[in-house]
């Protein structure tokens, strides 16, 4: 969509400004000169109507009131009750996809771009454009995502919008990289957010919030634990700043899978508890069960196995309570490599398995899905099923491949190494685990 369809919103709606301005006097069975009523002449109404002049804004609402109707009708075609309506609609849409209800909100999104049609103003689009672009990522429709995200920058570029609208959706393109595995790509998109959102006179400290929190994700993908530490230092410094106690929580959240990743596990434990704390205040069971996930992982690293087994149930219940399948497929996941570090690989399979089939073919997951692959290569290894553990192993290999991360492959080639020690192929495993050390060391 290019900028003249916003700068000229004469041209939407199937009716010209000036067709409805005709439309309106007709009606009403006025004639040109009575519309202009002295204000202006009748050659000017007639230049409104035929499209040769585009009236200003308080032109637009003294015709309004004189033909007895709202400058958004004029303008838009939609009257200001029904754009209410409809801005009513968005934010209850909003309100799902805040509440990680996307199997709901997407829909809700949809089915208002729909029922707008091209008539809705251009801020009213754009949020229908960036709430179903959310909606998508978080379904993993992440074309779909694009194509809305496309449309969206189209629109940016017009009149009335500004650069922190325009880093918004710079930023929500670098989400959409992130989720494709494209971290490198992420991180230059997350970089001119920042920029276009720094240079920007209006207030962004939510949306730089964000930019941080995600560009800190890319370099935990990385495994640059010093600068994710940074970028989440920042994350929470603005959400602090800015009395966000959602955003204060998600940058906790980072901060205690960073401290983990670091062996620091009982920092972890306490920015995990915190973010629980927040979570629990705001209502987002969601969340609160995935904080649960990852104090479980705590708890076992802690050598309290029994903690983090009660963690994972009460999560996975919660989960299944939400409908949430992929989720519940990362506690099946957690929940296998427990069972697998104490030698019960027979359940430890079983857990893999479902969390496969729970977690599908999503391509916003990999890691995930090659963590479930591997733990159920290492489970048949561990039964004596070589063929069948190579197999998997083999998967969770090429998964980790797809999901560019060169630091999960390593656990994949010593689980390979393992599989040919066990075969007695001694040197064939001592290449794979030296494989392995040189990429854990270049990663």
């Amino acid at each position: 969509m290019g900028q003249a369809d916003w700068e000229q919103p004469e041209e939407r709606g199937g009716q010209t400004i000036g067709e409805r301005v005709r439309s309106l006097r007709r009606s009403a069975g006025l004639s040109q000169e009575e519309l202009a009523a002295g204000r202006f002449s009748k050659e000017y109404v007639s230049q409104i109507e035929r499209g040769k002049t585009r009236p200003t804004v308080e032109t637009l609402d003294w015709l309004a009131r004189r033909l007895e109707t709202d400058r958004e009708f004029l303008e838009y075609g939609i009257s200001r009750a029904d754009a209410e309506k409809i801005e009513r609609a968005i934010v209850d849409a909003e309100h799902l996809l805040e509440a990680g209800r996307y199997d709901e909100a997407l829909p809700a999104f949809r089915g208002l771009r729909d029922l707008a049609g091209p008539v809705v103003s251009p801020p009213l689009a754009m949020r229908l454009l960036r709430g179903e672009a959310w909606a998508s990522v978080r379904s993993a429709e992440l074309d779909a995502a694009m194509a809305l995200l496309e449309e969206a920058a189209a629109l940016a570029v017009t009149a009335g919008f500004t650069d922190v609208d325009r880093a918004e959706i710079v930023f929500q393109v670098g989400v959409v990289r992130y989720s494709e595995s494209k971290i490198a790509e992420a991180i230059v998109l997350f970089d001119e957010a920042l920029v276009l959102a720094e240079d920007s006179d209006l207030s962004s400290d939510r949306l730089r919030s964000d930019v941080f929190h995600w560009r800190a994700r890319c370099h935990r993908r990385n495994r640059d634990w010093v600068a994710a530490q940074d970028d989440i230092e920042r994350a929470l410094e603005l959400a602090e700043a800015c009395a966000d106690d959602r955003r204060a929580a998600d940058a906790l959240f980072q901060a205690s899978l960073v401290a983990q990743r670091e062996g620091r596990w009982v920092l972890a434990r306490t920015y995990a508890e915190r973010s629980r704390a927040l979570f629990d205040a705001l209502g987002d069971r969601a969340t609160v069960a995935r904080l649960l996930n990852n104090l479980a992982g705590l708890s076992h690293l802690l050598g309290d196995d029994d903690l983090a087994v009660a963690l994972l149930e009460e999560a996975f219940g919660m989960f299944v309570d939400l409908d949430l399948d992929v989720d519940a497929g990362y506690v099946c996941s957690s929940l296998a490599a427990i069972q697998l570090d104490r030698g019960d690989s027979a359940a430890a399979m079983t857990s893999s398995q479902k969390a496969l089939d729970l977690l599908g073919d999503r391509v916003d997951h990999l890691q995930e899905i090659g963590m479930a692959q591997l733990t159920l290569g290492r489970s048949h290894a561990d039964q004596g099923e070589l063929e069948e553990a190579e197999k998997w192993i083999a998967a969770a290999d090429e998964t980790f491949c797809r999901a560019g991360s060169m630091g999960h492959r390593s656990y994949a080639w010593m689980a390979q190494g393992d599989v040919e020690s066990l075969r007695g192929s001694d040197a064939v495993a001592a290449g794979l685990y030296r494989r392995a050390a040189l990429a854990l060391r270049e990663d």
